[in-house]
């Protein structure tokens, strides 16, 4: 009778606030501001049961990824396809200035984020794929560990939208803050696989 594979956690991390405030920076590569660092200190300051760290390789993510597994001697990995969405013309624009160009750009784009999307943007499909693709190699190479990922908002909707089979439409209903982060727990049992969310916390917005 086949065994069952110890349970695979993964907890993601999403990075702290950026030097210059919120904005949709999408790749633009801005480091951590000093609240950004508070704020991910404090997320992790409690007990660290991981076995591995993978994270993006975005100066936001990267900086305090490399501090923890400094701290922690635990493994520490880089995958590009954990970068954050990018957000064409809108890259390092605030809503606010984007809505003096067009007062109902960020509305109709968190509404319909596929019909609304802004010029030069990665497609939708194509960020979902690529995330997709990054969960499923860490998956592969810690089953049965506990993995801290470090990444984005972005990233962590298309996971939640795909563990929950969700449509990547609908991400922007999913809030995640500054330093929020949301475990997965991934069960496999004779070539199935059950996936769930067990919790997302708020961070800070």
């Amino acid at each position: 009778m086949p065994h069952a594979l110890k349970d695979t956690l993964i907890d993601m991390l999403r990075h702290g606030e950026p030097v210059g405030g919120r904005r949709y920076r999408g790749q633009t590569d801005d480091p951590l501001s000093e609240k950004g660092w508070r704020q991910m200190r404090a997320a992790t300051a409690g007990e660290r049961p991981w076995t591995a760290i993978v994270s993006s390789p975005l100066a936001r993510c990267r900086a305090y990824a490399e501090e923890l597994a400094g701290q922690t001697g635990l493994p520490l990995a880089f995958d590009e396809r954990l970068k954050e969405v990018g957000f064409g013309i809108w890259e390092g624009q605030t809503a606010d200035e984007i809505k003096a160009v067009d007062p109902d750009a960020v509305f109709n784009f968190k509404r319909d984020p596929v019909g609304f999307r802004p010029a030069g943007a990665e497609a939708l499909d194509a960020f979902y794929d690529r995330v997709g693709a990054a969960y499923e190699a860490i998956l592969t190479q810690h089953a049965g560990g506990h993995v801290l990922v470090v990444a984005h908002a972005g990233v962590i909707r298309m996971v939640i939208c795909r563990v929950l089979g969700l449509s990547p439409v609908h991400a922007y209903r999913i809030q995640v803050g500054s330093a929020g982060i949301a475990r997965f727990r991934v069960e496999q049992k004779g070539g199935q696989r059950y996936e769930a969310l067990l919790h997302l916390t708020p961070g800070s917005r």
